[in-house]
């Protein structure tokens, strides 16, 4: 059957005027604003820290590998809140919900801010991780509500924020490191994070409430184990002294927990991991892009300024600033790819985009042919920004479209995946960094194994039909 045969093509600005009920509120532009921002300030922090590595490992004694979980186990925190967070979000409120994280999150901030020991900073991140894992599912729900049948649009736009600011982030975060400190960079979350709270209380509008369905504990609980032990082996195997026999039983722990909760799963109907939208329609090859993008997307943020200080030994604050051709090139191209989904589908600008993703890893992982090293990873990092630009808003709708009954569910697995995959790659490249011989080529190694493993994916994906129009 031709591609021609799959495409629902209704093409934009046709007049329709959407199911009854579904007009844009009045007030969807400054509550935009108030989500996207603490958006944005959520996603800022989770890789601005990154440029901090090296400092927080030297000033609270600890090697890399370790300190290397404060990035990924707020991603381990906000993995295991997400599917806690829409079920709170039915149950007492999409509002409510949206305003405790945000104000969870600014208190663990300043906590962090004052962690005397790597334990202590370690446990602050996996509590801001699930309040931002309790906030993102009341934000989607809050920005569907408030764009109705324009949320296609608007939810495409508000999950392009996410990258924007894991981008900025390490830019942001060398700025604060190079004239202030490591401990800067939570404490500047805590004023925004006031502010979003107060005009929150006065703007934000509550969604509809839906029935709630029973959590998934056990499932959660699983999910949590298989997560910490995997992460616990790849530290171990990259932390040098670390005893063989724990962390192979590490290993058997992770895998272990790992096969109980796909046979969970697969027997529980509500599980927190829908076995349903994990395969068939085109969601399995989704789901598996979704992961090894993440892995690109947020490994890639999380550690090229690291890659840069070890390899090239370049100031922090020059490693942090070779990711703003990454944030420009990416807001150019996720305004057009928002604009042109409709008319093209996702397919064509997710495709278009991982070529671009692809190249911009291998510039980055080879040593430099010209202009030398800052003015080579640069010209990478704008590469890949360019094509995540095109490829994120296209990979976000990709899920939606194939099961368009069940965005919550497909969006939050989406999410998921992504921060899966950006642990795997955070965990592994600083395990690496810490373990080899020479530790800007082994990241520089890292790198090329992400480029074929995107290269892979993207050929699965183009086999998915394409959709345009709305949803």
């Amino acid at each position: 059957m031709t591609d021609a045969a799959h495409d629902t093509h209704r093409p934009a600005g046709d007049g329709s005027a959407g199911p009854p009920g579904e007009d844009p509120l009045p007030r969807r532009v400054p509550v935009f604003a108030v989500v996207g921002l603490a958006l944005l300030m959520f996603s800022l922090d989770g890789t601005s820290v990154a440029t901090a590595l090296t400092t927080i490992s030297g000033d609270l004694g600890a090697d890399l590998a370790w300190t290397g979980w404060v990035v990924t186990v707020a991603a381990v925190g906000q993995i295991l809140a997400l599917p806690l967070g829409g079920w709170l979000s039915d149950r007492f409120g999409g509002r409510r919900m949206f305003l405790a994280g945000v104000a969870v999150f600014t208190v663990m901030s300043g906590l962090s801010a004052l962690s005397p020991s790597i334990g202590v900073l370690i446990a602050c991140r996996l509590v801001q991780g699930l309040a931002g894992g309790v906030m993102l599912p009341a934000a989607n729900g809050i920005v569907a509500h408030q764009f109705g049948r324009d949320r296609d649009r608007a939810l495409a736009l508000f999950t392009s924020v996410f990258p924007i600011g894991a981008i900025l982030g390490p830019l942001v975060g060398g700025l604060v490191l190079t004239t202030w400190t490591w401990h800067g960079i939570f404490l500047v979350n805590v004023p925004i994070g006031i502010l979003l709270v107060a005009v929150g209380l006065a703007l934000v509008d509550d969604p509809p409430h839906r029935r709630t369905a029973r959590i998934d504990a056990v499932g959660i609980a699983l999910l949590v184990v298989t997560l910490l032990a995997t992460m616990l082996t790849i530290t171990r195997l990259g932390s040098p002294g670390s005893g063989p026999g724990w962390t192979a039983l590490a290993g058997v722990v992770a895998l272990t927990a790992g096969a109980v909760f796909v046979r969970h799963a697969r027997r529980r109907p509500d599980a927190v991991v829908p076995v349903h939208l994990l395969a068939g329609r085109g969601l399995g090859i989704m789901n598996v892009t979704n992961v090894v993008f993440g892995a690109v997307v947020i490994g890639f943020s999380a550690t090229l300024p690291l890659y840069a200080q070890v390899r090239y030994d370049l100031p922090a604050f020059v490693a942090g600033a070779l990711l703003t051709g990454r944030a420009i090139g990416t807001i150019v191209t996720s305004a057009a790819a928002v604009a042109l989904l409709r008319r093209l589908g996702f397919r064509p600008l997710l495709l278009g985009g991982l070529v671009a993703v692809v190249a911009g890893l291998v510039v980055t992982a080879v040593a430099p042919l010209f202009g030398g090293p800052t003015v080579w990873l640069l010209a990478g990092s704008t590469l890949l920004g360019l094509g995540t630009g095109l490829s994120g808003p296209a990979a976000n709708n990709a899920g939606m479209h194939l099961v368009p009954d069940e965005v919550a569910a497909v969006s939050g697995l989406r999410i998921m995946f992504r921060q899966m995959g950006g642990i795997a790659a955070v965990s592994v490249l600083t395990a690496a960094v810490t373990a080899a011989e020479d530790p800007g080529v082994a990241a520089g190694i890292a790198y090329g194994v992400l480029a074929v493993a995107l290269a892979v994916v993207g050929l699965a994906a183009a086999r998915i039909p394409n959709r345009r129009g709305r949803w």
